[in-house]
């Protein structure tokens, strides 16, 4: 369990799990049948730097796959802040179950751990600025929802999760729809109750989407001098988001501007993994 923070369903953090395990595993570990078939393990996981912690369900999903007679008992909750050389967790059970397991295992516990880091990073660089962090779609294949709940796990928002829960109307949507006008326009007719968001280039663009009835606008790569003049004339009237090129030296300066929201694609897409160790007792 985590701080408050709502893990994808069940299901997925299986099928991402029996996924991982297929590519790992194929047709069996050939070097875990060295051990003994009764032959049992005690270990433990230990961070080797700061870091927030994620992915504890898909941790204890891989060797409740691989054997369900592993145990784990855990030390820190999803969303802690780990010191260097913190224990994390310690596993007991069959040492051939651990064994295949822990490569898996801690391939979860480190992206997502990364994510929530460096998640918890861009929060703490915008603390008493009122502004919130979101993440994007650049996301790692096949691990959106996994990487999305550790990002919440960092104290982060998620902006929309796929295209099918908001619109985000861009540069290409506007051309091909005949504008903003008219793209926003289709857009409220055939998704009424989905948020609607329109990215926008200059301050033309962003009146003329206050003025179709968007609800946010994503202010591309504008200058803080211009998201200072954005926010000045349009705050209250519409959500402002920044975003394109920000990052941990930067956001600050973004933020003081005022803006309501800043998304920031590093936190998923530029992911470093943090540095756990399996020890065996």
């Amino acid at each position: 369990m985590s701080h408050g923070v709502r893990a994808p369903a069940p299901e997925a953090v299986k099928s991402d799990v029996a996924r991982a395990l297929a590519e790992d595993l194929g047709s069996g570990d050939c070097t875990a049948q060295l051990v003994p078939e009764t032959a049992t393990l005690r270990t433990r996981v230990i961070s080797r730097e700061p870091a927030v912690l994620a992915g504890r369900d898909w941790f204890d999903e891989t060797f409740r796959q691989i054997d369900p007679g592993v145990r784990i008992e855990w030390s820190h909750e999803d969303g802690s802040v780990l010191a260097p050389d913190a224990e994390v967790c310690a596993l007991a059970g069959p040492a051939r179950a651990i064994l295949s397991g822990e490569r898996t295992a801690l391939n979860f516990l480190q992206t997502l751990s990364g994510t929530a880091t460096q998640a918890r990073r861009y929060v703490d660089a915008v603390a008493g600025t009122g502004a919130v962090i979101l993440d994007t779609r650049k996301t790692l294949p096949g691990l959106r929802a996994a990487q999305k709940y550790a990002v919440r796990c960092g104290g982060a928002r998620n902006h929309r999760i796929g295209l099918f829960d908001a619109i985000l109307v861009k540069e290409n949507h506007i051309s091909a729809a005949g504008g903003i006008t008219a793209a926003l326009k289709a857009a409220r007719s055939l998704h009424p109750t989905l948020l609607l968001e329109v990215e926008v280039e200059n301050s033309s663009q962003l009146e003329e989407a206050h003025r179709a009835g968007a609800q946010r606008a994503l202010l591309d790569n504008f200058s803080t001098d211009l998201l200072r003049r954005a926010v000045s004339e349009y705050k209250g009237r519409i959500e402002l988001e920044a975003s394109g090129g920000i990052d941990l030296l930067t956001v600050r300066e973004v933020a003081e501007t005022g803006v309501d929201y800043i998304s920031v694609g590093a936190m998923t897409k530029s992911v470093e993994a943090v540095d756990f160790s399996m020890r065996f007792v």
